[in-house]
């Protein structure tokens, strides 16, 4: 592991009004992914998943050095045979389908250092909220390694040649850079950054969950596909988000000028 922090407290949860957080605590080593944070992380998404009360996920980093500075390159070596570690390296693109395959919006919340692994985090959620102090890239490269595993999550947030040159020089960029790039969905002041993630937290955790999910859930399963193959799927999809009883309450509530009574179904 690398450090002295007991392995029940690497990964830290809670849920309250709707909205389930996850903070990497691993501050002293700038939040780096020990394997047990990983396997955490996928313990705790699968349980977010299936959890009716969690409604929003919310993804950072204890402190306020880093929201995660990527593998912990020491302690993930450490008394690993050559193929297990082959297999565990795979353990990040599963937590990377996970938060694709959610069900529930999740939301980034960034401060300072926002790398390599850590990057590919930010970037497989939905919303990445920074402060004006948070700093991204890929230093891979001049460790003599490739960001492999985070090409994906790269290619779903910006243009491929902006990702590619990110890689090559593993150059880093500030929060002001990186908005005008577009995997930013907003720059704040740090001391606004818990303010503004609980605001936006709280609107996508009073929407329909039913309709939540069935959207979210299309959007990642057109998001690779041509345009007439996204079209058959989105077509019918349409007709079953109309079915549902949230849909429903929705439109009699706007008829009826009243906030809706969500069921989630």
């Amino acid at each position: 592991m690398g450090d002295d922090t007991p392995p029940a407290d690497e990964l830290l949860y809670q849920c309250e009004e709707g909205v389930a957080r996850l903070t990497i605590n691993r501050p002293e080593r700038h939040n780096a992914l020990s394997w047990t944070v990983v396997a955490e992380l996928r313990r705790r998404l699968e349980e977010i998943r299936t959890d009716p009360a969690a409604r929003v996920l919310v993804l950072s980093g204890a402190g306020e050095k880093a929201f995660c500075a990527g593998a912990d390159l020491g302690g993930m070596a450490e008394g690993a045979g050559y193929l297990d570690l082959h297999d565990s390296r795979g353990e990040l693109a599963e937590v990377f389908r996970q938060l694709w395959s959610l069900g529930k919006p999740t939301i980034a919340e960034v401060r300072g250092y926002c790398l390599a692994g850590g990057f590919g985090l930010a970037l497989a959620c939905d919303l990445v909220i920074a402060a004006d102090d948070a700093r991204f890239g890929t230093p891979e490269i001049d460790r003599g390694l490739w960001p492999f595993m985070i090409t994906v999550p790269m290619l779903r947030s910006m243009a491929p040649k902006v990702a590619l040159e990110l890689m090559m020089t593993g150059r880093r960029l500030t929060a002001a850079e990186a908005a005008p790039l577009g995997f930013l969905t907003r720059v704040v002041p740090a001391a606004d950054l818990r303010p503004e993630v609980d605001a936006l937290a709280a609107t996508l955790a009073a929407k329909s969950p039913a309709v939540m999910r069935l959207g979210r859930d299309a959007f990642y399963a057109v998001l690779d596909q041509s345009a007439d193959d996204a079209l058959r799927l989105l077509h019918p999809l349409l007709t079953v988000v109309t079915g549902t009883e949230d849909a429903a309450e929705g439109i009699t509530a706007f008829l009826e000028k009243r906030p809706p009574e969500w069921r989630g179904r």
